[in-house]
């Protein structure tokens, strides 16, 4: 068995059921993505579109790809096609890029809405206010019309402190929790993700409330 299919089993039985694992493969060969593709990962994260279309090419039809790092209006027609679940839609303006693209590819996209909970300011995504007046928007779209109607927003997802202080992690990850607890029930389509946690702070994540994890360096190795 190789390191990354013990390291890839490590992290899925550490996570309790119902959690999701999505590997995350940005600056990964396609030989380890192979690697855990036989290890039965069938779900992997990229940050940048362009590395994504050629891995896409390059790996089998199987996979489940998530475009997870932050995305520009320009590119959201190269994914929509195929992409699997887009967490990090940090704009209302992005929404409807995607609403665009994805009717003009007759297809439904599934996203999640990003909100800003870290200290960083070199973190995007919603404020937790300008999230609820979207949510109002929303719900008052129509009679029981969806305001998107090619995309489905599946929940959340967050990026915590880059720190070492499990006190604020805690702190942020609980916050973001709190908010997709209040504002889930009321959307058109109830939320069921909550896209939270890393390799330094999936554990802290779960705790908190976690449904989907993003793990790269603690299943592949530290990048070089």
């Amino acid at each position: 068995m190789s390191v990354i299919s013990e390291h890839l089993l490590e992290v899925r039985q550490a996570l309790p059921p119902g959690v999701e694992l999505v590997a995350v493969s940005k600056t990964r060969t396609v030989e380890e993505i192979l690697e855990a593709l036989d290890t039965g990962q069938l779900d992997f994260g990229e940050n940048r579109v362009q590395e994504l279309l050629t891995k896409v090419d390059a790996l089998p039809t199987a996979l489940r790809w998530h475009q997870i790092g932050t995305l520009q209006r320009n590119k959201v027609k190269a994914i929509v096609p195929f992409v699997h679940l887009i967490h990090a839609v940090d704009s209302v303006k992005l929404l409807e890029e995607v609403e665009k693209q994805a009717a003009a590819a007759g297809r439904t996209v599934t996203v999640l809405l990003q909100v800003h909970i870290a200290t960083e300011d070199t973190k995007h995504g919603f404020t937790p206010d300008e999230l609820r007046t979207f949510c109002e928007r929303e719900a008052e779209s129509g009679e029981g019309a969806v305001a998107h109607p090619h995309v489905r927003i599946a929940g959340l997802m967050g990026m915590a402190s880059n720190t070492k202080s499990r006190p604020l992690i805690t702190h942020e990850f609980s916050k973001l929790n709190s908010l997709y607890e209040e504002l889930g029930e009321s959307c058109p389509v109830p939320w069921k993700t909550l896209s939270m946690g890393m390799s330094s702070d999936w554990k802290i994540a779960v705790d908190c409330g976690s449904t989907l994890v993003r793990v790269g360096s603690a299943i592949f190795g530290s990048r070089s």
